[in-house]
């Protein structure tokens, strides 16, 4: 489980999070326009980033995220950079992650070569091969097609059954693909 109690953050004097409180338990899916701090949020609930006032818990919990940018390592293959996040893990057990997101054919390529989509979807790989208790989710679908974010939003949910995920995202279609029970509105 995850907390954020009167969460304010602000840059250079102007506000972007101001005394926001949410729990993170099951899917979660957190909503507001652009410019709002959504990410500014995800960054200081994952520790990368200090709030001005409030405080996160976090009850025992290993994290994985995926952020807006996908954050691949591009001369590596897309095996290897599921191996760098979950270096225990077998290879059949990796190959098998990108398989589900219908990578199977170019797991052994650099991801340099990748179209966004693609990259894409070795990122999501990623967060979820590395068996997390949280995933924390920054728009995970763009660059995905429709029939590629059912898909997708399928392999989380599968691999997320029972286990706490927060989504940052514009899109309450995207909110509903992931099963959110609820949707919280920054404004």
């Amino acid at each position: 489980m995850l907390e954020a109690i009167h969460i304010s953050k602000a840059f250079d004097g102007k506000t972007v999070l101001n005394d926001v409180n949410l729990r993170v338990e099951g899917t979660v899916a957190v909503m507001a326009p652009s410019g709002t701090g959504k990410t500014t949020l995800l960054r200081i609930l994952l520790g990368l980033e200090k709030p001005d006032a409030g405080t996160i818990r976090v009850t025992g919990t290993r994290m994985a995220a995926v952020f807006q940018e996908d954050r691949l390592i591009e001369h590596m293959t897309a095996l290897q950079n599921l191996s760098l996040a979950a270096p225990d893990r077998k290879r059949t057990a990796l190959l098998e992650h990108l398989e589900s997101l219908g990578l199977s054919s170019e797991a052994n390529q650099p991801v340099k070569i990748f179209s966004g989509g693609m990259k894409r979807r070795v990122a999501i790989a990623r967060a979820i091969a590395c068996e997390p208790d949280m995933l924390l989710l920054d728009e995970p679908f763009s660059g995905l097609d429709d029939a590629m974010k059912v898909r997708a939003a399928e392999y989380i949910r599968t691999h997320m059954q029972g286990k706490d995920v927060m989504l940052v995202t514009h899109d309450r279609e995207e909110a509903n693909l992931l099963g959110a029970k609820e949707i919280i509105v920054l404004e």
